[in-house]
């Protein structure tokens, strides 16, 4: 996990946008569709589902630090997955109810975009699998620990 120090000097935002307008002028329309309005990229065709590029993973709307690479691990699902979140603070959990299922849906704390839904079918030592959007994500290439 990050530490204090690590954690300020990630590059985030200033401005975290408060309205539609301002969120529909930064993202593109697929990533709008993810992250404000809780869509889903359809499997296997996201840019990072497969990608095995070290770095961080940080939110489109707003910058923040969310997954590592080295917490990157293939599901077999078609959405890049991770068995934990950079730190634990850097995403909010939500059950979903939606087409009478019930899951739990993860935002980003920080900006409250939708990223994704985390099970708990994931590899140890957390059991916890994030499936998260490509969409809405930004791979920042180089070291992720």
């Amino acid at each position: 996990m990050a530490n204090d120090t690590e954690r300020s000097s990630e590059s985030l935002d200033e401005h975290v946008p408060s309205t539609d307008e301002e969120w529909r002028r930064r993202l593109t329309p697929e990533q709008y569709a993810v992250a404000r309005q809780g869509g889903t990229e359809r499997a296997f065709t996201g840019a990072y589902w497969d990608t095995k590029q070290p770095g961080i993973y940080r939110c489109v709307g707003c910058g923040a630090e969310l997954f590592r690479s080295d917490e990157k691990y293939d599901s077999g699902t078609g959405w890049p997955s991770f068995w934990t979140t950079i730190h634990d603070d850097r995403v909010t959990k939500v059950v979903d109810r939606h087409l009478g299922m019930s899951r739990t849906e993860v935002r980003c704390a920080r900006c409250g975009s939708h990223l994704g839904h985390v099970f708990d079918d994931g590899p140890r030592p957390t059991g916890e699998r994030y499936c998260i959007n490509s969409a809405v994500l930004d791979l920042t290439p180089g070291e992720s620990g």
